[in-house]
């Protein structure tokens, strides 16, 4: 399955959600919602494009919200797909680093991720969505809501034993993608 396909169906599995009927979408009138309902955030260019997804939660009128944004296949290795940044229960936002070939789900990667304005820092995680997507720590949550959103790129690294996958993701478009995610994660 492409990459390109694979970040809107996992942003939906990550809820838990991606194969339940689509329902009307909050504040959308005669939208449908299933989990891949995409709109384009920004830009011209297809690298600028971030695809927000909405996905139904278990409990009657629960719903979930993700922006998600693929990998630049040019700069990326095949198993790479690229980066989710999603609503968590108690108002948080979760970063998460798509995957196409998953580790095992207890696995804890080391991620290493360095912005083209420079700084680079490593981190810890964790895995979710069957070990297809790796969870970093809560703090990577405020540089997507700062400084990532004046940054042109981030060049991903994620080790597990042997394995490194290698990925760069722009982030073109991030800011009025994440203010629109922040309108719709109470929803």
């Amino acid at each position: 399955m492409s990459g390109l396909l694979l970040i809107p169906l996992l942003a939906g599995s990550l809820f838990g959600a991606a194969d339940r009927p689509a329902v009307a979408c909050p504040g959308n009138a005669g939208a449908r919602c299933r989990g891949v309902a995409a709109v384009e955030v920004a830009g011209p260019a297809s690298t600028s494009v971030w695809k927000f997804t909405r996905t139904q939660g278990t409990k009657d009128g629960e719903s979930f919200a993700a922006i998600t944004k693929t990998a630049d296949t040019t700069q990326s290795d095949p198993d790479f797909a690229g980066l989710i940044v999603r609503c968590a229960p108690k108002g948080k936002v979760d970063v998460l680093v798509a995957l196409i070939r998953p580790f095992p789900p207890r696995s804890r990667p080391k991620v290493t991720i360095a912005a083209s304005g420079g700084g680079t820092l490593t981190f810890e995680a964790s895995m979710a969505a069957a070990g297809a997507a790796v969870l970093l720590p809560d703090e990577v949550s405020a540089f997507a809501a700062g400084k990532w959103q004046t940054t042109a790129s981030l060049a991903v690294v994620v080790r597990e034993g042997d394995s490194e996958i290698k990925g760069m993701v722009a982030l073109n478009g991030l800011r009025e993608a994440y203010h629109a995610l922040l309108a719709n994660c109470g929803q």
